[in-house]
């Protein structure tokens, strides 16, 4: 089956050793690791990589070249300062916004055949040079007729077909790792590569992006938080997308924000209110908060440092977004809040009823190894804490105990991760815990508290009393159900009573019958000899075969 993607792994092998990427890496573990490494030198481009592999920006390049998956991927390495080079970083930030564009001429063509219109017709003014272009689309500034300033955004040709071979060979080979590391299987990597796939080409569907702003926009209407521009349906289609432009700077612009007199640390607890009341409240998040998504409004940041009121942001880019089950929500809440308050036996308790621990598991044993390795984190500020090696030590202990990772909850996973690094640029000292504990407790209380309990009954009212004059045939039968059933048990019983007795009273005649076969064979042979002997055999076959078929 790999055999079909056998030109893109040697595109894939060309560009890593044209970069010699493997040299930021650190030296593999183990034997396939060292074999991998032989691989990627083998190739001729490798040894003649020169300057190129020396250069900042050939990650960034390396990238470029592979496409959109690669993209995505170095756009949530660049908010995690913690694992790379500042230099590397530097060059990787550039994926979220100055990905090398598409030419303008093909951008008008298919806004023509999209609006199915000249575009003189349907804007005012249409600026050919893009404002920003990233892996999955460019922008264009541009006007309405009635002058109205929006942006377009315009669908990269033939970027569904990309990704989906990509995809494709993620899927396959995240199916033969299962298949041959079975601690891997539980991570489920082959079902999260195919739902990752539906995330990434639901992006190509500009439509779809438009409900979700739509959807957005109206969650945080008039909030003093969050701004989401307004949709222009009337240009929209799945290419195709016209939105409100706005004006801001990127949330990592901390040049800005010193000249503004921006307070950082209040920006930094903004953007977690925000996270937590679209996780927890809307049940709806923005699952690709990377800097490129991400803007603080600058009309109003001059008021608001003056008035001393946190800075206003501004989501862009809703494509990706992330929705959990309410049992998921409520587990996601409960766990955050047991590691807040460092209750580690709570922690294993919800996981537990939740059904992540396997039959058996050892419940005190896994509440210390949580405490083992949350608890160093929990004593630390945001800059301390090395988020990567404490994920991959959390990914360690469920492999070696077998836990079960919800699918569901790993785009929440990487959403967390952008939020924690936006949070750790904007505000090294924050104290996310101290921060999040009044939030998480606050909803847990309005969903599972007294009042939330009295609220569901009073909504459920309606309900209830339309019900109430079907109350006593429902009574009734329900009994009638449960005497028909006891007396059915009961029939049952006696007849299984019966067959037991009768088939004990068989064989203890076949027992006596048995026994005399056996003595009248003895005193056969005594008396008679060898033909009795075999009259005897064959009475005692008869007998076996009717026990046999009894």
């Amino acid at each position: 089956m790999m055999l079909v993607h056998l030109p893109r792994l040697l595109a894939i092998w060309t560009v890593i050793a044209r970069y010699r990427l493997d040299t930021l890496l650190p030296p593999p573990p183990g034997l396939r690791g060292h074999v991998l490494l032989a691989l990627i030198r083998l190739h001729p481009l490798w040894w003649v990589a020169g300057a190129r592999a020396r250069h900042p920006a050939r990650l960034r390049q390396a990238f470029e070249e592979l496409g959109p998956l690669f993209i995505k991927l170095g756009q949530l390495l660049s908010t995690r300062r913690d694992l790379l080079p500042a230099v590397i970083l530097d060059e990787l930030e550039k994926l979220q916004d100055q990905v090398p564009p598409f030419p303008s001429r093909i951008a008008i063509s298919l806004v023509e055949t999209e609006l199915r219109a000249p575009l003189g017709e349907k804007f005012s003014r249409f600026d050919e040079v893009p404002l920003a272009a990233a892996s999955i689309a460019q922008v264009h500034t541009a006007a309405l007729p009635d002058g109205r300033e929006v942006v377009v955004k315009i669908l990269r040709p033939g970027v569904a077909a990309q990704i989906r071979q990509d995809m494709a060979l993620l899927r396959d080979l995240t199916a033969w790792l299962e298949a041959r590391f079975p601690d891997l299987a539980q991570f489920h990597p082959h079902r999260i590569a195919r739902d990752y796939e539906q995330t990434l080409l639901d992006e190509t569907d500009l439509l779809r992006e438009a409900a979700n702003t739509r959807q957005m926009r109206q969650n945080f209407l008039n909030s003093p938080l969050l701004y989401v521009p307004e949709i222009h349906d009337d240009w929209c289609t799945a290419q195709v997308m016209v939105a409100e432009r706005i004006y801001g700077v990127p949330v990592d612009d901390h040049a800005s924000f010193e000249r503004l007199g921006i307070n950082r640390q209040q920006l930094a607890e903004t953007g977690f209110t925000i996270f937590f009341t679209q996780l927890l409240r809307h049940n709806f998040f923005h699952a690709d908060m990377h800097p490129g998504n991400v803007f603080v409004e600058t009309p109003r940041a001059e008021t608001s440092a003056a008035s001393g009121k946190p800075a206003r942001y501004i989501a862009l880019d809703i494509a990706i977004v992330g929705q959990l089950a309410r049992e998921d929500q409520l587990t996601v809440a409960r766990l955050a809040l047991a590691l807040i308050q460092r209750d580690y036996a709570e922690i294993i308790r919800t996981a537990h009823r939740s059904g992540w621990l396997p039959p058996g598991a050892n419940l005190n044993q896994l509440a210390g190894e949580v405490q083992r390795i949350a608890a160093p984190v929990l004593e630390k500020p945001i800059d301390q804490i090395q988020f990567g090696p404490t994920l991959l030590a959390l990914l360690d202990m469920a492999r070696t105990h077998h836990l079960e990772i919800p699918v569901q909850l790993v785009l929440l996973i990487k959403t967390l991760v952008h939020v924690e690094g936006l949070g750790r640029s904007l505000y090294p000292a924050l104290d996310i815990w101290a921060l999040g504990r009044p939030l998480l407790t606050q909803w847990l209380n309005e969903q599972i508290g007294p009042a939330a309990l009295i609220k569901r009954m009073s909504e459920q009212a309606p309900a209830l009393i339309t019900g109430l004059p079907d109350l006593p045939d429902l009574v009734l039968d329900a009994l009638t159900q449960m005497r028909q059933t006891g007396q059915w048990q009961e029939r049952q019983s006696r007849e299984l009573q019966a067959l037991r007795q009768q088939l004990h009273t068989s064989r203890r005649h076949d027992f006596l019958a048995l026994a005399g076969i056996g003595g009248g064979i003895a005193a056969a042979v005594w008396l008679t000899g060898t033909l009795a002997v075999l009259g005897g055999i064959a009475a005692a076959g008869t007998l076996l075969w009717r026990v046999s078929n009894a």
